[in-house]
């Protein structure tokens, strides 16, 4: 069975305004940081809030998957596939992942704060636990700073400060880094619950990061770390069914996870990405579903021009008529048929899986070394031959050779065999943001025949933020266009 790390007791989850009084925050550090249970019910409200319906595994990453080069929005979610910024609605969703990114980082500070502070913790408890806590704020403010830019930095030491300016995304990067690099030092290589971020999910998101800002070398370094320490492998796929063992709803763990949100078939404990995935009609969602994403096999280039024999084509979509013609497929990658609730599928959301790492790896080392290596080249055509059905570690008839790929080629190729593995993980957006303004607009153009306009490449900074943090100016501080 999943274990499920537990919810934070309800008399700690107080609302924002709430945060900033000082008599519920002197009852969480005088009676709730003393022992390592304590503190580990004040962590779960972190992740909590990571997994909660409206985060990335749920509506957040459902406004994220209207962005594809492969598949396109339908109702609310329909004119984000224009690319040209947020209507009312979609920035109400925005909104609201701004607020539970700032609350997971409130609690993440809560704990960095008080931590230290316990009367009955150990030294090493205290630099375990708050190297957990850095881990969290580092991925909240990942998530923040790639889709707002620069945002107000709350750290442990403004806990009683509400108004924040906006600092740069440079900074924000560099309080990342520095709470990685403490995560990775201090981490443990396993822990006690599964779910709980580790040394291993350190390094990958260290590699993620750098690699998001181009600095190739040590996204390489750090990848590799992961490849080398042989922790970690690809679950075997014969058959197109086979991928249901990575990303069912009844699977507990496997090789492949390094860092996952962890989900119960339990309403709002449970992933709701799901539901916006499927037509009632299939009965691939216990609770029907939104069908909220669909893609042309003929219109959509990128999916047109995938090769049929890919085990993942297969698995990831179904057809199903939408009433926008035969060619509709709907994607199936995530699918609970016993799912009680929309908000209740069992299927866990993989933050950081090992196939993740090969293929950053490949790119990244073929990058900082001007050229493929024969490395990147391997660890790129294990994810390829496994999506063929074929032992990942043999070389086989599907391998790419390192004489028909110079770097241009090598990079593209890498590139669409990554969207091709994550699709419906809400990653391809950011995956393809990192390339560049004019290489994003460029693939979505390709894809889809639409202009990406500028600023949809920021989603805007809330109307609540502005209006109540007083270091901030609407007219200076707000994101081009909004």
């Amino acid at each position: 069975m999943k274990k499920l790390i537990r919810l934070l007791p309800v008399f700690l989850l107080w609302s924002c305004e709430d945060a900033l009084r000082e008599a519920p925050k002197a009852i969480a550090a005088e009676s709730f940081y003393n022992t390592v249970p304590e503190v580990e019910s004040a962590m779960n409200a972190i992740y909590q809030q990571l997994r909660a319906p409206n985060n990335i595994s749920g509506q957040l990453g459902a406004q994220l998957e209207a962005y594809t080069d492969y598949s396109y929005g339908r109702g609310s979610y329909q004119p984000l596939t224009h690319f040209q910024g947020l209507n009312t609605t979609n920035i109400s969703r925005t909104d609201e992942a701004w607020r539970l990114f700032y609350l997971g980082i409130r609690n993440a500070n809560f704990v960095i704060a008080n931590a230290p502070r316990g009367k009955n913790l150990t030294p090493d408890a205290v630099k375990q636990l708050v190297a957990e806590a850095r881990f969290l704020r580092a991925y909240n403010y990942f998530w923040l700073v790639r889709n707002w830019g620069g945002v107000p930095l709350r750290t442990e030491a403004t806990l009683t400060q509400p108004n924040v300016a906006r600092s740069p995304a440079d900074e924000v990067y560099n309080l990342i880094l520095a709470d990685l690099a403490e995560a990775e030092a201090s981490l443990p290589e396993t822990q006690s619950q599964t779910g709980r971020a580790t040394r291993w999910a350190a390094k990958a998101a260290l590699a993620e990061v750098y690699f998001t800002r181009g600095q190739y070398a040590q996204a390489r370094d750090k990848a590799d770390a992961i490849i080398q320490s042989g922790q970690f492998s690809l679950v075997p796929v014969a058959v197109a069914g086979d991928f249901e063992k990575i990303f069912g709803p009844a699977v507990g763990t496997t090789p492949e996870e390094i860092f996952y949100l962890k989900m119960v078939r339990v309403p709002g404990q449970g992933m709701y990405l799901p539901l916006f995935a499927h037509h009632p009609g299939s009965r691939l969602h216990g609770a029907g579903g939104f069908f909220a994403h669909y893609t042309d096999a003929q219109l959509n280039s990128f999916f047109k021009n995938w090769d049929d024999l890919d085990l993942r084509k297969r698995y990831n979509w179904y057809p199903w008529n939408i009433g926008l013609g035969a060619n509709t497929l709907l994607n199936k990658k995530f699918s609970d048929p016993s799912a009680p609730a929309g908000d209740a599928a069992g299927n866990d959301y993989p933050v950081y899986r090992y196939a993740d790492v090969l293929l950053l790896y490949a790119e990244a080392a073929a990058r900082a070394g001007n050229g493929p290596t024969a490395e990147a080249l391997e660890a790129l055509n294990q994810v390829h031959r496994r999506a063929y059905g074929q032992p990942v570690n043999a070389p086989s008839a599907v391998d790419f050779k390192l004489a028909d790929h110079p770097l241009p080629s090598f990079v593209d190729l890498v590139i669409r065999e990554r969207g091709y593995e994550t699709q419906y993980e809400a990653k391809r957006w950011l995956d393809l943001k990192r390339l560049g303004p004019a290489e994003l607009k460029a693939r979505i153009k390709a894809a889809t025949g639409k202009d990406v306009a500028d600023k949809h490449l920021l989603w805007p900074i809330p109307v609540g933020e502005l209006n109540y943090n007083a270091a901030l100016t609407p007219g200076t501080d707000q994101n081009p266009g909004y």
